[in-house]
């Protein structure tokens, strides 16, 4: 009687196992495909940064691979020369290894950081524009901002009114698809990161772009983030075509998205590095909400939530990877650089589409290209200046 019912047990068993192991098998690889799948187009541009740990990022960050290398060049040595007295130091042949990334990410990713000054993104000017290096392995996070009015040649739109230069930030608005200039992969984003690679020999992996109206709604998502001002912050208007962004007074302030988004708008009673400052702190902030109890458990729905808000080519696996490493970060290695004031000269130039002259700012392309690589390199630090958040 024991033995029957077992094995109707084993039946129903069966009956109901096999379908889910089938279902299980159609399922998975669909939703696997999906979890890495890009949110949106890629740039289809060549990078530099390496894939996975095998390869490695340079000899200076990677002290072990090199030391590896060389080990690999005495053993080849002493097998040419073993006949010989020669004895080669027992140390260059220890074998080494190289740390795994942490949360299942590469040894480093780049990402194009953009803020769009608009409600959508058919159109717009990327008026905050950041490059991000992820470092997997330290783990450390380096943004560079680089200033939106610097006067470059932007590339693959010559045929449309013969344009052939402009402000960094009109690279991506001559990108969008509502002005139809360019024809390439990424839309707005993709024609930056050509512009960024052709003036200054920068390549990025990846893009996000985040309109005004989903910033907002992130900071909010969060319940706000918390910042101290040393002095008061003016942002009230200078003439009748400024937009008030408020006045911010001195002390602890607890920001909603709006006053955040506001804050990092301030500029015309300062300048744009000014402004670059003050975004950094709504990023630092942001970043110590995000690590904090209430919120930290919430992070994988906010991405979820918001994924379909966000221009990006990040797939839902990167971004749980990027959100993963956050909390691993110390505060000194979350690290703000910039291209310094003193090395920009102020200047005015004809702007064909605007059929007027417009402030933008000059500079030595080599010695950008000097700072871009410490960045790439992942030797940037706050000493470059930058500043590590308090």
């Amino acid at each position: 009687m024991r033995t029957s019912k077992w094995k109707i047990v084993l039946i129903i068993s069966v009956i109901f196992l096999v379908p889910l192991v089938i279902l299980a098998l159609v399922i998975y690889p669909k939703a696997k495909q999906q979890w890495s799948a890009p949110l949106g187009p890629g740039l289809d541009l060549p990078t530099h940064t390496p894939s996975s740990v095998s390869e490695p990022i340079s000899s200076e960050l990677n002290p072990p691979t090199a030391l590896a290398s060389k080990a690999d060049s005495n053993t080849s040595t002493l097998e040419a020369t073993s006949t010989e007295s020669e004895v080669v130091p027992t140390e260059t042949l220890v074998p080494t290894t190289t740390p795994e990334p942490l949360c299942g990410g590469p040894p480093a990713m780049t990402v194009l950081a953009l803020g769009i000054d608009g409600d959508d993104y058919l159109y717009g000017l990327s008026d905050v524009i950041r490059v991000v290096r992820v470092d997997f392995v330290t783990p450390k996070v380096t943004v560079l901002s680089i200033p939106r009015d610097l006067w470059v040649e932007i590339p693959e739109i010559e045929e449309h009114y013969g344009l052939t230069h402009g402000k960094l930030n009109q690279a991506y608005f001559y990108g969008t698809p509502g002005m139809g200039y360019y024809d390439g992969p990424g839309a707005g984003a993709g024609l930056l990161a050509r512009t960024l690679d052709l003036n200054f020999d920068l390549q990025v992996d990846h893009y996000g772009a985040v309109n005004m109206q989903t910033f907002v709604k992130i900071v909010d998502a969060v319940g706000g983030i918390e910042i101290y001002l040393p002095t008061d912050v003016d942002g009230t208007p200078i003439d009748d075509k400024t937009e008030d962004m408020g006045y911010f007074y001195a002390g602890q302030q607890h920001f909603t998205g709006d006053e955040a988004l506001r804050f990092s708008r301030i500029r015309k009673r300062y300048n744009g590095f000014a402004r670059i400052s003050n975004q950094n702190m709504v990023l630092c902030a942001l970043k110590e909400k995000i690590v904090s109890p209430a919120v930290l458990p919430r992070i994988p729905q906010i991405i979820n939530a918001f994924q379909d808000s966000v221009l990006t080519d990040l797939s839902p696996e990167q971004l749980a990877q990027m959100a993963c490493l956050v909390p691993k970060l110390d505060s000194e290695n979350l690290v703000f650089a910039s291209i310094s004031e003193d090395l920009l000269t102020p200047a005015r130039v004809y702007s064909p589409q605007q059929k007027a002259t417009t402030f933008v700012y000059e500079a030595d392309v080599d010695v950008i290209r000097e700072i871009i690589d410490q960045f790439m390199a992942g030797t940037l630090t706050s000493d470059s200046d930058g500043a590590s958040c308090p």
